[in-house]
């Protein structure tokens, strides 16, 4: 290779942000130093994704990629193809293939192998592997929570024995720019290796797995108290002036902005934008999968249409990194919280969570509601279980074409005020058994308005497949609100014990 093409290659990775020629020359001289050490010790290994145990995305193309020697060709070998694929690595090293995976059938728990070879000595295998579905779960600490902390949660990390469900726990890192790298290892689902485990994850996985009998891989790659912003490419924040201007440029102007970046964990760096993509969604793009969930909002809270923009953003780009069409992203509503200030009146956190609502208007998504298994003073609820569940039976619905999974609760599909009441009607296919409270007493949190704006309590009643609601400090009723404050724990539900969505006519400005 000709001196110029060394130094032009060594400039496009890594001296465009050396300043100074001693510090350009320094770099010059390890970058050829790593690139001679390259061509001596052969490299052969599978992307850090890929390990022994992992579940492979049945029926779509899947992408082998890794190291190896610069130029070397590399063999991919998959026990269920009769055939081996051949491919070169580039220049530095990397190599990337595809091969085919088939569909499998309910009850086929084999194992497989995959084999990477390099010249005639060099190999690796993966061993253990499952075909089935794979999803990947994202968020802040209510998605990150594990099952050892949750309500029930050390009898139910006891039980889970499911040697066809995999794990994999993405460690904690941050970057300035994209990674391939990540830390982490799929392992079988065991009541040791679950315990530390996303709960929510888990309990959306083992209703996949039990009602699809086929194997389920599940990646947590997530930090608690995680901004959205933190998820997004730098140059799709830059590009967007509004989310330029409400996350990039003032981190960007910031002192912070100018720190070493490392993987530590503080409060405040975990809102940074950009720096948990590089570090934690980038090094997954190849994968192939069969979705997203995500449960993240917190650290938005004091948001409203912006950061309904942003998930829409985020959504777009992700679909648009994983490769793989318009990939199913089914999210969890925040669940009601006081945020230190007793007055059940306040509305802030529930036109935040009609600002998550919101986020349906993009196409292929779902949302699952958390309004019944909420604690009004406890950010983290424990009671996470019908969380994961409400997130498979929406994917059962929605992705796998199970129609007759019940997905939704109550949803509201026209108010009609008659003197002194409003009469509710709900859409039918979301009323499943009957609309009927959890405990048996009217259902709670309905509120009614006049002219003057000002919402009252309400009395409500279920009336076959209606609730009619009315307050007696109401007289001419315009508006109707239901669960729309900030810490409201509701009891109304449908047959299948999934909770009423919250919601409001009236299209009044919130009152700061």
């Amino acid at each position: 290779m000709k001196v110029r093409s060394i130094i032009n290659n060594v400039t496009r990775g890594h001296f465009a942000t050396c300043r100074g020629w001693m510090f350009g020359f320094f770099v010059l001289g390890s970058a050829l130093t790593v690139r001679a050490q390259q061509a001596v010790q052969p490299v052969l290994r599978f992307a850090d994704v890929l390990t022994d145990n992992m579940v492979i995305q049945q029926n779509k193309p899947f992408t082998v990629w890794g190291k190896a020697g610069r130029f070397e060709p590399v063999k991919i070998e998959a026990d269920w193809l009769k055939t081996s694929v051949v491919v070169q690595a580039d220049d530095y090293g990397d190599f990337i293939g595809i091969i085919p995976v088939p569909k499998i059938r309910p009850g086929d728990f084999g194992e497989h192998t995959l084999q990477i070879s390099s010249g005639t000595v060099s190999r690796v295998t993966l061993q253990h592997i499952l075909i089935g579905e794979v999803w990947f779960c994202g968020g802040q600490s209510n998605m990150q929570s594990p099952v050892g902390d949750i309500l029930d949660g050390k009898v139910e990390a006891a039980q889970a024995d499911y040697k066809n469900i995999r794990l994999f726990n993405a460690a904690l890192n941050f970057s300035n720019t994209p990674l391939d790298n990540v830390k982490g290892q799929w392992v079988a689902c065991t009541p040791q290796t679950v315990e530390k485990f996303s709960a929510v994850a888990y309990f959306f996985a083992r209703q996949l797995h039990t009602t699809l009998d086929v194997p389920v891989g599940v990646i947590f790659s997530g930090i608690g108290a995680s901004a959205a912003q933190a998820y997004v490419p730098r140059e799709v924040l830059a590009a967007d002036p509004l989310l330029d201007s409400a996350y990039l440029q003032p981190y960007l102007k910031s002192e912070k902005s100018r720190e070493v970046i490392d993987g530590g964990f503080s409060f405040e760096k975990v809102t940074r934008p950009f720096l948990l993509y590089n570090a934690m969604i980038h090094p997954f793009v190849k994968l192939s999968i069969r979705g997203f969930c995500w449960y993240q909002g917190e650290s938005n809270r004091n948001e409203r249409d912006g950061y309904t923009h942003l998930m829409h953003t985020l959504i777009q780009r992700w679909r648009s990194d994983f490769g793989q069409g318009e990939l199913p992203f089914y999210f969890v509503q925040v669940a009601p919280f006081f945020w230190d200030r007793e007055n059940p009146d306040l509305t802030d956190y529930a036109f935040f969570r009609e600002a998550q609502a919101n986020i349906l208007r993009l196409n292929n998504t779902g949302m699952v509601l958390t309004m019944d298994v909420g604690e009004a003073k406890d950010l983290h609820p424990k009671d996470k279980k019908p969380v994961g569940i409400r997130l498979a039976l929406t994917a059962l619905h929605q992705t796998y074409n199970q129609l007759s999974v019940v997905y939704q609760g109550p949803q509201m599909k026209t108010v009609e005020f008659e003197n002194t009441t409003a009469i509710v009607t709900y859409i039918p296919e979301t009323i499943a058994g009957g609309l009927k409270t959890k405990d048996g007493a009217s259902p709670k949190f309905f509120s009614l308005a006049g002219e003057d704006g000002k919402f009252y309590p309400a009395e409500a009643v279920i009336v076959g497949d209606q609730v009619k609601v009315s307050s007696s400090k109401v007289k001419r009723p315009v508006a109707l609100r239901y669960a729309f404050t900030n810490y409201a724990v509701t009891n109304f539900e449908n047959g299948n014990g999934l909770p009423a969505v919250p919601f409001r006519t009236d299209s009044w400005r919130e009152q700061k």
